[in-house]
């Protein structure tokens, strides 16, 4: 049986579900198939109703469609459509040979849990892809958009071809729109009317590049830390810091280009090496785990040297202590470990990886934040009055002190940010017509430029 959220039990007839009509007309059939065959295996009792299916709505299918919707939006600003032109996979940046790695990977790996009737399975590999896609690389990648880079447009395509056919034994509707409106009207004229005519994909092992995958996958938890870092500094996310020092196996290693991508992320200047401590640690038992096992020996073990303990315990998950001359192993949750990073950074660290931010902010530093605060105001009003993501602008603006000074430094990145092609001091007259902020002391106009 099938539950619905207020617990009453939907029939079944002759293996068809029947389910409420309010739920299908409102998230649509495709939802509610997601549910059906990916949400969890199918004879296992779950409940189902607007909560569930919003979630699905939300974290994959309108994923997908938005990701389709920007590489439309994308090739039709740069009249783009793939063809020879493109740039072969090897010439392409790291992010496009990872993306092309990973999509055939899990062209196998689909196929497998399909072929083994193991539909949960496919959810779960389906889902975490577009996410991927999206949530990374098409955000990593979106100023080559923005340029209309053709290796970018190009893996985009591709990726999105592929997964709109894995994706439609599940969701036919939604994949069978995205097929018209995507993938055919850039084909040649022998693609398949129809997406649930089309040839399943085969894998091409030759694109899989186990390496990369390991690098970019470090990169991520690299920027994972970072951000966690950023979080407990309180130090705004626009406002640049001048390092990051990494301490994880394999970053010495990783090309300048993934690198540049941590930077980018964790919006920092550049790298240094770790060297020496930036936390001091401190340790005390867990008295009431610990008293189990030791009973009166319990404050030796919370003793301990607590830098040895840390060591330890974060490469392996246990630690050694000396314990009435016999060597014994104690855990995680024996021994309460604290880390307190040292005046002017912020340290995180998981197993034996480490992200430290230098949280000192020089005035250069400071200029070019505020530089990255007046890119997130004209963006507001790009967004306000109207204006195509795409659309060319005209910038000018007023502002004095430390500001104005940060906006003729960085004019060349604000201009970028914003696509505007003229950017220009002083109002010129427009000052009923200025946007403002107060707090910043600026005022600025932004004027569609016909292309």
């Amino acid at each position: 049986h099938i539950v619905a959220e207020d617990g009453r039990k939907m029939s079944k007839h002759l293996g068809n579900i029947l389910l409420p009509m309010p739920l299908m007309e409102e998230h649509g059939a495709d939802s509610l198939r997601w549910f059906m065959a990916a949400s969890g295996s199918p004879w296992l009792q779950r409940r189902v109703g607007h909560a569930v299916l919003q979630e699905v709505v939300r974290k994959t299918l309108l994923t997908y469609w938005n990701t389709a919707s920007f590489l439309t939006l994308y090739a039709g600003a740069n009249d783009w459509a793939p063809g020879d032109g493109d740039p072969a996979v090897a010439e392409r940046a790291d992010l496009d040979r990872w993306a092309l790695s990973a999509l055939h990977r899990l062209v196998g790996d689909v196929t497998a849990a399909y072929e083994s009737f193991d539909t949960p399975k496919v959810g779960r590999l389906l889902s975490t892809f577009v996410d991927d896609l999206s949530n990374w690389y098409v955000r990593r990648s979106r100023r080559r958009f923005w340029d209309g880079d053709a290796g970018a447009l190009a893996t985009l395509h591709e990726c999105l071809r592929v997964l709109t056919l894995l994706l439609a034994p599940v969701v036919p509707f939604i994949t069978e729109r995205v097929w018209q409106d995507v993938v055919r009207p850039v084909s040649d004229v022998d693609a398949p009317p129809s997406v649930h005519l089309a040839s399943w994909p085969e894998p091409d092992l030759s694109l899989v590049d186990d390496a990369l995958a390991v690098q970019v996958a470090l990169v991520r938890r690299v920027v994972e830390l970072g951000r966690s870092a950023r979080a407990t500094s309180k130090v705004r996310n626009r406002q640049p810091l001048g390092r990051a020092l990494v301490a994880a196996a394999g970053w010495s290693e990783l090309p300048d280009a993934l690198r540049q991508e941590v930077a980018d992320e964790l919006n920092v200047v550049g790298f240094g090496e770790l060297a020496g401590e930036l936390v001091d640690r401190s340790a005390k038992g867990n008295f009431r785990a610990l008293g189990k096992r030791f009973g009166k020996d319990t404050p030796t073990v919370a003793a301990a040297d607590a830098e040895a303990l840390a060591a330890s315990l974060r490469e392996s998950g246990t630690a050694r202590v000396v314990v009435d001359g016999r060597d014994v192993e104690v855990s995680a949750e024996e021994v309460l470990l604290t880390e307190t990073p040292r005046e002017g950074w912020a340290v995180v660290s998981e197993g034996a990886e480490t992200v430290a931010l230098d949280l000192e902010v020089t005035p250069a530093l400071r200029r070019a934040g505020l530089a990255r605060e007046v890119v997130r105001l004209v963006q507001e009003a790009r967004k306000t009055s109207g204006l195509q993501v795409t659309d060319r602008v005209a910038v000018r603006w007023e502002a004095s002190g430390e500001l104005a000074e940060a906006l003729r430094e960085h004019g060349g990145l604000v201009a970028g940010e914003v696509l505007a092609t003229s950017y220009a001091e002083g109002l010129d007259g427009q000052d009923a017509t200025a946007n403002r902020d107060d707090d910043l002391g600026l005022r600025f106009t932004v004027t569609r430029v016909a292309q």
